[in-house]
């Protein structure tokens, strides 16, 4: 890879040992974003800490970090003592154990990274890793402290090579339980099941990432584009759809309109045209 490594360090997997690199897989450059302007002036305007009772401006060298307490006041905590928590890294990322693909909540998921070898030695060593998990059909939990904190990954086989993702704590996934404890215990009666059913046959397909591209971010893009060329930008207007009330209702008009459409893509024989022969 030519890109610059966010991390680098080696991987230990029983008693082998390469040099490796996490790659971001994820990029923000094509995402339109904004600096804050003044509108008199058009220039850049810059943040600065105030102190929030007396107003005045903080200097960077009083900036200290704040717990808060209940009765509002707060315990300072200094940046020389939080560096000491900081676990030392040994740049080692170690793989605990091997668990099924399937068997990790996806919930978990935090930034996914590219896994490869920083020299040549260490290339045939991982995909060795990865296409070993793919026949098998694991993935590797993994252990290592990344940008100065210990932090758990999955490791898995993508398209003959690896990706880590960082994945989330336990106490930072909040528990489903409380969420959708008010759904209550239904059961559905055979026709409605098989309309349902009927819908996603209908509507079986494949993922295409770039299918679903960021209407959003393309439409600041045409606004700014429109605003350099100074001319007007006409605004989308979503199709209003009737609300269905009843369930099975709105299941089988989902289901009359899937045949409908089912009917309408079918092709249609060619029809004969006559052909003209040169004189």
């Amino acid at each position: 890879m030519t890109r610059r490594a966010s991390w680098k360090g080696h991987i230990k997997f029983g008693d082998l040992t390469c040099e490796v690199g996490l790659y971001s897989a994820l990029t923000s450059s094509e995402k339109i974003s904004f600096n804050i302007v003044n509108r008199k002036t058009g220039h850049r305007v810059e943040r600065q800490y105030v102190d929030s009772d007396t107003g005045d401006q903080v200097e960077k060298d009083d900036q200290v970090r704040g717990f808060q307490l209940d009765n509002g006041d707060y315990v300072v905590v200094e940046g020389d003592e939080i560096a000491k928590l900081m676990p030392e890294s040994d740049k080692v990322i170690r793989i605990d154990n091997f668990i099924a693909c399937d068997e990790i909540d996806k919930l978990y998921f935090d930034r996914p990274y590219f896994l490869a070898a920083t020299d040549g030695d260490g290339e045939d060593a991982l995909s060795l890793l990865a296409q070993a998990m793919e026949k098998q059909g694991v993935a590797a939990i993994a252990e290592a402290v990344l940008f100065r904190r210990n932090r758990v990954l999955i490791i898995r086989p993508h398209k003959k090579s690896l990706i880590a993702t960082t994945l989330n704590f336990d106490y930072e996934v909040r528990s489903q339980a409380t969420t959708f404890k008010s759904i209550p215990e239904q059961e559905f009666d055979d026709e409605m099941l098989e309309l349902a059913g009927h819908i996603i046959k209908k509507r079986a397909g494949t993922f295409d990432p770039s299918a679903y591209p960021d209407r959003y971010n393309d439409a600041l893009a045409e606004l700014v584009q429109a605003k350099i060329e100074g001319r007007a930008i006409k605004k989308h207007v979503e199709e209003k759809r009737d609300n269905v009330v009843d369930l099975k209702e709105a299941l089988r008009r989902s289901a009359e309109g899937e045949k409908a459409a089912g009917k309408s893509t079918r092709k249609k024989p060619a029809a004969k045209t006559a052909t003209k022969k040169a004189s």
